[in-house]
């Protein structure tokens, strides 16, 4: 379960609330996708203890740095070629 989906869905639950994919959507702290959500809200349900496995396993609590999105990779790409066909 990524680490900040689980962190939405602790918050609800600390609410006393329900997680739901809506819910869970509302409470992220960064944009994931959707099927990432699904997963977690779907794995909460099926097993609601897995909230309880991923508190006690460390491990798991990192969150990664945001990778570049493919469209700032295009962007940084056409502006290296834009500079080199002026440079032209």
């Amino acid at each position: 379960m990524n680490a900040v989906v689980f962190d939405a869905i602790k918050t609800l639950l600390d609410e006393g609330k329900t997680p739901t994919v809506a819910l869970t959507k509302s409470k992220l702290s960064q944009p994931m996708p959707m099927p990432v959500i699904i997963a977690a809200v779907s794995q909460y349900k099926n097993n609601p203890d897995s909230i309880k496995n991923f508190i006690n396993n460390p491990s798991n609590e990192h969150v990664s740095a945001p990778k570049e999105s493919q469209l700032d990779r295009i962007e940084a790409k056409l502006d290296r070629l834009l500079a080199l066909l002026e440079k032209k």
